[in-house]
């Protein structure tokens, strides 16, 4: 009897050292941003909280997403190739188990993972692995019935950042003007995001550790911002497209983020000197700039939660992006565009009404969108994206777009902060091994010290393809077995163990098949 009591407390306390010594980890994912589009990798955006992260954290030069925003986010969730998740596309079903355009049953995400193994699991911002977005339609494969205890943002992927399309708090669509749980003066969707990131932390409770996937919609079009953020940007992008690019490049190479010997790739876009409406294309790229320094601005409000909970020493913050720059020319056509008759009538939405649309027809307060070349982007009654030009900036020095598997499509940023993790020596530093979004359930389930399911509910699941990212926090190096593969819509790569000097080869990078 007296032994039985012994081992129970035992285990008790180790159960609760597992917890506190195991790290809290935060994924968060900006939305078609570029390789270049941050501080810490060359740009003139002001982002000091993510240089902030990279400055005591590690950079990784070669990290890779899949070019394009469903099969990344599947890939990310469930540690698989895109394909083997069901969504090697977007959310159209082929009829080809690849290309189903929903969630598989035969993948876990990171929270199924993590939930056994006591992680409480949170996700803020955009699910898009899904097309059962109406209301009515299945739940089966949204946020809380994929593992996730609590969940605040969309379903569905793009759409207005003042009144976004199929938000949702848990299982329930919700408009934000009708929202009894948040209420700030102005609703302004990359604030709502990073809003209830924090709240989740803040209201974490137990012994237990916790893992918080933060999704932003930001920087993707349409291009939204709020008039302060795009005030910071006046006259900083006057010089054009060509003058930015070559700056960053310069900075790239100061910062020793690429070798002097890479020399930028050609320019892919008209000469600046060509440009037909330069007033309008600069807007566009003061907005660009504003939405990601506004995205900054709230993982400042992250951190800073987690400072005062004395939680940010052991919590693993890891800093991505879903694809490269986009040069999709949305709303970027000649002349003016209502995307809905009788453009000076007002006809205001209630409070209540659901916003399920990717293009809204109006604004909440009734006002017609617009899009084309004879509207300035930025306010809720508009809707463009920035263009080719920009996003040749954006993926500064690299080659192609979103969409690609060039570098310029399927590079990332990866910053990685963990100050109990990463050892001094290494703060600050580079790390230029190859790795991809597979290896990011691989290191939470090593560090988790969780188990991963051979099968589920009578189904096998597909074993995890990637591998922890665990040594490089200690300067050592991967153990990959396999090359790291990318198929989308026809265009496909691969690294093999020849090309591990990734961005040497001629191709800038991948193996382009």
């Amino acid at each position: 009897m007296r032994f039985s009591i012994v081992f129970s407390f035992f285990l008790f306390m180790y159960g609760i050292a597992m917890g506190q010594n195991r790290p809290n980890v935060i994924i968060v994912m900006a939305d078609d941003m570029g390789w270049s589009d941050i501080g810490c990798y060359g740009s003139e955006i002001e982002t000091p909280n993510l240089d902030r992260l990279a400055n005591n954290g590690l950079r990784f030069t070669q990290f890779y997403n899949t070019g394009r925003c469903c099969p990344t986010r599947a890939s990310l969730l469930t540690g698989t190739y895109p394909h083997q998740a069901g969504i090697g596309h977007m959310m159209n079903d082929t009829g080809l188990p690849g290309y189903k355009g929903d969630l598989g049953t035969n993948v876990q995400t990171i929270a199924e993972v993590l939930r056994p193994a006591k992680y409480s699991t949170y996700l803020s911002g955009k699910w898009h692995v899904t097309p059962k977005v109406q209301l009515g339609s299945s739940q089966h494969n949204w946020p809380r019935q994929r593992g996730f205890d609590r969940f605040y943002g969309t379903i569905h992927g793009a759409g207005s950042f003042f009144d976004p399309n199929s938000l949702t708090r848990d299982n329930t669509l919700i408009s934000p003007y009708a929202d009894k749980e948040y209420k700030p003066d102005v609703f302004y969707y990359t604030d709502a995001i990073n809003d209830h990131a924090t709240r989740f932390i803040n209201e974490h409770d137990g012994e237990n550790p916790f893992f918080l996937y933060v999704a932003h919609t930001a920087p993707h079009w349409p291009m939204h911002a709020l008039p302060e953020d795009i005030e910071k940007y006046k006259g900083k992008y006057d010089e054009g497209w060509e003058k930015i690019r070559t700056a960053r490049y310069k900075k790239q190479v100061e910062l020793g983020l690429i070798d002097p010997k890479w020399k930028l790739s050609p320019r892919d876009a008209e000469a600046w000197d060509d440009a037909k409406n330069k007033e309008w294309e600069i807007r566009h790229m003061e907005v660009y700039a504003a939405m990601v320094d506004r995205l900054d601005q709230g993982l400042g409000k992250v951190i800073g939660t987690l400072e005062k909970r004395k939680m940010l020493d052991n919590t693993l913050i890891m800093f991505i992006a879903d694809n490269g720059g986009c040069a999709e020319g949305m709303g970027r056509r000649e002349g003016i565009q209502y995307k809905d008759s009788d453009p000076n009538i007002l006809k205001p939405m209630k409070a209540t009404d659901l916003q399920m649309d990717m293009i809204p027809k109006r604004t909440r307060d009734g006002v017609v969108m617009k899009q084309g070349t004879e509207v300035m982007t930025g306010g809720a009654d508009t809707y463009h994206g920035y263009g080719k030009a920009w996003a040749n900036v954006s993926n500064t020095p690299f080659r192609q777009y979103k969409h690609w598997v060039h570098e310029g499509g399927i590079s990332t940023p990866l910053v990685a902060h963990w100050p109990k993790g990463i050892p001094q020596k290494l703060r600050g530093k580079f790390d230029h091994q190859p790795a991809h979004l597979i290896d990011l359930m691989a290191t939470c389930v090593d560090l988790a010290q969780a188990d991963f399911p051979e099968e589920k509910n009578g189904e096998k699941i597909v074993p995890m393809q990637g591998v922890s990212l665990k040594p490089a926090f200690s300067g050592k190096k991967f153990k990959r077995q396999n090359p790291i593969f990318w198929e989308h819509e026809g265009n496909r790569g691969n690294t093999n163990r020849k090309m591990e000097t990734g961005r040497k080869g001629s191709q800038w990078g991948v193996g382009v098949v």
